[in-house]
């Protein structure tokens, strides 16, 4: 078992490349966790877990991260990605993420109303919801990209 993550960090980016995977990785660089190893995980919230507004750890760690996303080679296309932390006054806190066609607005309120109802199904009081979103209007090749990452 790995250890419980102590901090989190809500991170969006978005970018244009010459190929959907440019794009994509161009998001993740753009959002500040291009050069980690990120390892997709479900959505829950660690207990005690504080926030902190930037991502610092070395080059090539292994992050564990909840994260939504969107690559389009529609040109003129709207394309958003969000992300929501609802947290409990138990400590622990449940995420939820997003990606489609839309502004970074809709993507809000889709990760919020996810969040509120993730709440509602466990019987658990809502403190406070963090949420993170950006769009983009795809050029050529273009991507979206929001996560929580979840590290030590």
């Amino acid at each position: 078992m790995l250890p419980t993550p102590t901090k989190f960090t809500l991170v969006a980016g978005k970018a244009e490349g010459p190929t959907r995977l440019n794009a994509f990785d161009n998001a993740l660089l753009n959002a500040g966790v291009g050069n980690l190893n990120l390892v997709r995980v479900s959505s829950i919230l660690p207990p005690a877990a504080t926030y902190v507004e930037r991502v610092d750890i070395p080059y090539g760690s292994l992050v564990p991260m909840a994260y939504g996303s969107i690559v389009s080679s529609e040109t003129g296309k709207r394309i958003c990605a969000g992300i929501g932390v609802g947290i409990s006054p138990k400590g622990y806190g449940i995420i939820m993420e997003y990606s489609g066609e839309g502004t970074a607005r809709s993507a809000e309120e889709a990760v919020k109303q996810m969040v509120e109802e993730a709440f509602r199904v466990r019987g658990l009081h809502l403190k406070e919801i963090k949420v993170k979103a950006e769009e983009h209007v795809v050029q050529e090749t273009g991507a979206v990209f929001a996560g929580a990452a979840l590290w030590y």
